[in-house]
């Protein structure tokens, strides 16, 4: 399989735009208040219990870790584009929650947009292979 150059720094950049995202928000969502969590735009936040909230928080944590870290270690690398998809996951439920609230999914629908570009690139087009 020859693999693209381009393709890989694509990919390395939305892995590194998603993990940033995931990372910051979910630093967010396990450290701080609930009360300020929805006085800065999450007011999501209300409608689910602060565990469930701390169980989104600590999900997007990691994912945004896994995103880079098994990659870029190379070990276990199956896990980036596995972190991948859990958090495409998670944005598709993200966005039919905001549906069901009249609210725009537009910013689930372009993480869900990269996530899957990352899954997708580092499953079949250029994977990182292990040590």
């Amino acid at each position: 399989m020859k693999k693209s150059k381009g393709l890989n720094i694509a990919l390395w950049i939305a892995q590194g735009l998603l993990a940033a995202a995931f990372i910051m928000a979910g630093l967010m969502k396990t450290t701080m208040p609930i009360n300020e969590l929805a006085a800065n735009g999450m007011s999501f936040v209300d409608a689910f219990s602060e565990g469930m909230v701390r169980f989104i928080g600590i999900s997007e944590l990691l994912g945004g870790i896994g995103l880079v870290l098994p990659a870029l270690l190379r070990i276990k690398p199956i896990l980036t584009p596995i972190a991948a998809l859990g958090l495409a996951t998670v944005m598709i439920m993200a966005a039919i929650y905001h549906i069901t609230q009249s609210e725009p999914p537009v910013p689930n629908f372009i993480l869900l947009a990269l996530a899957s570009f990352v899954a997708w690139g580092r499953f079949k087009k250029v994977p990182i292979q292990p040590k």
